[in-house]
């Protein structure tokens, strides 16, 4: 497990519950920092508290005890249509409108903004580049004319086109065949790597979680185990680290710490 030195936070929880029902806690006691420009995973199986994790930070959920900061602002304090336009935020159903063209999809926060056409067409083709689709054959397509792989490439570009300093990501590639997904978890290495967002990355595959992942967060039935990173998960001997890694091992046993 790793500590933290002081660095700028852009996400905070502190000592977060949330019970929907007021008897069932789906997250106890939650303490989690992610640092400005990282890319935290959050993994853990099925029903963990990973995507409520994800849904406190933009308050499509609201946190039943203690506090989410983001930019050292509660987010009870924060406007939340602003909050969320600072905020972008990428699922595995990718979310597109299906009446709306791509350039249309891209371009409806910035305009939302108050963005120029001027500008908001620039921004569109800007960032159909930096996803790898041609602006000349996309534009003005429809989410129905594109591959899975192309719409979860769109769904990103949407994601960034206000440049918002925060991307939540809710298993954005898991509905990719294994060859896609690996193709496009390479392009958003190359991605992070020129933008530095703050990303939160939630998943349960752990392969995943170390390719791409600053540091992991593991959760196990709603509380924070520990964090880590890369190679201290891979040399931990808890428990729960131990049962993900022998899964690891077992379809790949050249995978060492």
């Amino acid at each position: 497990m790793i500590h933290q030195e002081q660095e700028s936070i852009m996400i905070e929880f502190r000592n977060v519950s949330y019970s929907p029902d007021g008897q069932r806690d789906v997250l106890s006691s939650l303490n989690l920092n992610v640092a400005e420009g990282e890319t935290m995973v959050l993994l853990g199986r099925s029903g963990c508290g990973k995507t409520t994790t994800l849904k406190l930070i933009n308050r499509l959920l609201d946190a039943s005890g203690g506090q989410v900061l983001v930019e050292g602002r509660a987010v009870g304090n924060w406007d939340p249509i602003r909050l969320r336009r600072r905020i972008g935020y990428v699922i595995q159903e990718v979310g597109l409108f299906p009446h709306l063209s791509i350039e249309r999809n891209i371009g409806l926060l910035p305009q939302l903004e108050g963005w120029t056409p001027e500008r908001r067409n620039r921004r569109v083709d800007e960032l159909l580049e930096m996803v790898a689709l041609e602006p000349g054959n996309f534009r003005k397509r429809y989410p129905r004319e594109l591959s899975g792989g192309q719409r979860q490439r769109v769904g990103v570009a949407r994601a960034l086109a206000a440049d918002p300093p925060v991307l939540l990501m809710d298993e954005p590639f898991g509905a990719l065949d294994p060859l896609t997904r690996d193709e496009i978890q390479r392009e958003f290495l190359a991605l992070q790597e020129r933008l530095h967002k703050t990303i939160v990355f939630v998943t349960h595959d752990i392969r995943e979680a170390l390719i791409v992942g600053t540091r992991i967060a593991l959760l196990e039935a709603g509380r924070l185990v520990g964090t880590y990173s890369r190679v201290d998960f891979l040399k931990s001997n808890d428990p729960v680290v131990s049962s993900y890694l022998s899964v690891l091992r077992a379809g790949d046993p050249a995978v060492e710490p």
